[in-house]
């Protein structure tokens, strides 16, 4: 009886190994375990840190009674710490400009407590989908951090430039948007002086003085003997739209282009905008502009390997008229 029961409790318990063992094999081979799937679903959702990169931007937050530090270096390197552990993880991760002004004004149209950890993370939120973003490839934040800035820069520079044609209303003669046709001539402007830069790698800049501030747009282009400038849509259409502003307004802004290509030295030509058009520099006038120091107005010395040189006749189609 002993020896039946014995027996009786062994099958039961080899039923048992066997049960777990399928549920084991079942839960292996067919549907992860809910903690697996979540920490898959974690991985692949991205993460983006807002980042205050200076410390006047530090102290402004630190008014705030939940916002956990007092040292921005040791922050800065906590944050670093954060984009390590995200990317060993296999997260990807963003990097957005964290500006104090723009988070409480935010708060303040949306009726949101301002002091909170999630009103923070909701901004951030904001910034990344609207705003200038850096992916996070493993660089240092010393390295990160200027090229921030440059987008943020960037973008709200193209912001007020947009915002400026937008106001300007329709021509009176023939009812024209004339941001729109602004637009469309400076686009035509970039083209041929493209067009006619010829091969090499091309950088451009455009100044353009407006009542409160000064627009600059930078436009990198590389050229083959064959074929058409290659360019940056997103920072083609930057460019273009400074320069419309200067055509709009009749500024007095100016255009310059650096070109370097292989065994020559680089040549740097210049140009003023004049009645919608780029009107050439001579080659003494673009030496003055590129070796002055635009902040102090004491001159700068030349570079060498540089040749300064005239604008050239770009070829373009004359202006139309609106007022």
């Amino acid at each position: 009886m002993a020896q039946t029961d014995n027996t009786r409790h062994n099958a039961q318990h080899k039923a048992t190994l066997k049960a777990a063992h399928r549920k084991n094999r079942t839960r292996r081979h067919g549907t992860p375990h809910p903690t697996t799937l979540r920490r898959t679903l974690r991985r692949e959702a991205p993460s983006t840190v807002g980042l205050l990169v200076d410390a006047q931007d530090f102290a402004a937050m630190r008014h705030y009674r939940t916002f956990p530090f007092d040292d921005h270096t040791v922050y800065l390197h906590q944050v670093e710490g954060l984009l390590k552990t995200l990317a060993a993880q296999g997260m990807h991760a963003t990097i957005a400009l964290f500006d104090p002004e723009d988070y409480a004004e935010f708060c303040a149209e949306s009726g949101i407590d301002a002091d909170t950890g999630a009103s923070r993370s909701r901004f951030t939120a904001e910034i990344a989908a609207a705003g200038a973003t850096v992916a996070y490839t493993g660089q240092s934040l010393d390295d990160l951090i200027p090229v921030l800035v440059s987008r943020a820069v960037r973008q709200a520079t193209w912001e007020y430039a947009t915002l400026l044609l937008a106001d300007l209303g329709t021509c009176a003669d023939c009812g024209q948007d004339i941001g729109r046709a602004a637009f469309d001539r400076a686009s035509h402007l970039l083209m041929r002086l493209l067009e006619t830069a010829g091969p090499g790698a091309h950088h451009l800049v455009c100044s353009v003085p407006t009542d409160n501030d000064q627009l600059l747009a930078v436009l990198h282009t590389h050229r083959d003997t064959t074929g058409p400038a290659r360019l940056d849509s997103a920072e083609g259409a930057e460019f273009a739209t400074v320069l419309a502003v200067a055509v709009a307004l009749e500024s007095r802004g100016g255009v310059v282009l650096r070109t370097s290509a292989p065994d020559s030295p680089d040549r740097v030509h210049g140009w003023r905008l004049a009645h919608g058009g780029l009107a050439p520099l001579t080659a003494g006038e673009v030496f003055n502009a590129y070796c002055t120091d635009a902040d102090t107005g004491e001159p700068v010395s030349p570079e060498s390997g540089v040749e300064y040189c005239a604008g050239f006749d770009i070829g373009a189609e004359p202006p139309e008229t609106h007022r």
